[in-house]
């Protein structure tokens, strides 16, 4: 009787939770899905249909070309950040003060870091002002800040810390015993890293990647405070769709973006859920 009850206790510490998913992921996926595939009741693929015209489709290839190229950028130098603060001390300065950065710079974005980087190097940017005056070159060029190029430094800016956050606990797991065995076997340090390292680091490395890409994908405010005019990625095109329902005659079109955001992401959280769980088998 006793354990019947911590069962039903248990069982009713979850319904917040599940009702949160319910209320703020099941309900609004229902909604999406619905929507895109029918215009007030009716059942149509017009909405869908639209994703695969030229303009939608060079949204969709400038979304993932910006999430891909941000992500690789910010995995490789974040790594190469990460390695650095795990062959310091371990409880030095260097090792507190690189995760206490990364940890706010992985959260600063939206308007904010928007707003720093136009007022830094945008057309009347303190740092564009300053070049100007004391040389020839123009930062601000013909306002790539504000084009596909400059969501790419942006985005870049908060994807480094992010993954020195998500990958320094797969470099901490590295056992100094296995380097030691692999000496004493006589391999080099290459070597070491060729046949152990690496494999090991690479699923946790690959999972790091699509999370990455996964945030940029996903990103919106920054990119809606930087591209005042246009929509070159999905989450501003679903803005002008909800601003204006009749983009390329088609009704819910913001409807059929978000569900192609929805898969796309879910497709990359998949691999990166199956990376991980490799990932955890020698961590343990």
């Amino acid at each position: 009787m006793a354990v019947s009850r911590r069962r039903i206790g248990a069982g009713l510490g979850l319904v917040p939770f599940f009702a949160y998913v319910a209320i703020f992921l099941f309900v609004p996926t229902v909604v999406v899905a619905v929507n895109a595939f029918s215009v007030n009741g009716r059942p149509t693929m017009d909405a869908v249909d639209s994703l695969f015209t030229s303009t939608l489709l060079r949204v969709t290839v400038r979304s993932l070309e910006l999430s891909f190229i941000t992500a690789v950028i910010g995995a490789v130098v974040g790594a190469l950040v990460a390695y650095a603060v795990v062959t310091a001390k371990p409880n030095g300065v260097l090792r507190r003060a690189v995760t206490s950065a990364s940890g706010v710079l992985a959260q600063f974005g939206g308007v904010t870091l928007a707003f720093a980087f136009i007022a830094t190097i945008g057309t009347n940017g303190v740092v564009t002002a300053f070049v100007a005056d004391h040389g020839s070159i123009n930062l601000a060029g013909s306002g790539w800040l504000y084009s596909l190029n400059g969501l790419i430094l942006v985005y870049t800016y908060f994807q480094i810390p992010l993954m020195v956050i998500v990958f320094l606990p797969a470099l901490d797991g590295i056992r100094p015993q296995w380097r030691e065995a692999a000496e004493n076997l006589g391999a080099s340090t290459w070597q070491y890293w060729r046949h152990v390292g690496i494999p090991l680091m690479l699923p946790a490395f690959l999972g790091s990647t699509l999370l990455l890409f996964t945030n940029a994908f996903s990103a919106y405010a920054t990119a809606a405070a930087l591209v005042s005019q246009g929509a070159p990625i999905i989450p501003l095109q679903i803005r002008g769709a909800l601003s204006s329902e009749t983009v390329l005659g088609h009704q819910n079109v913001s409807f059929a973006l978000a569900l192609e955001m929805m898969v796309i992401v879910a497709v990359a959280m998949v691999g990166y859920a199956r990376l991980q769980r490799r990932t955890s088998g020698w961590l343990r």
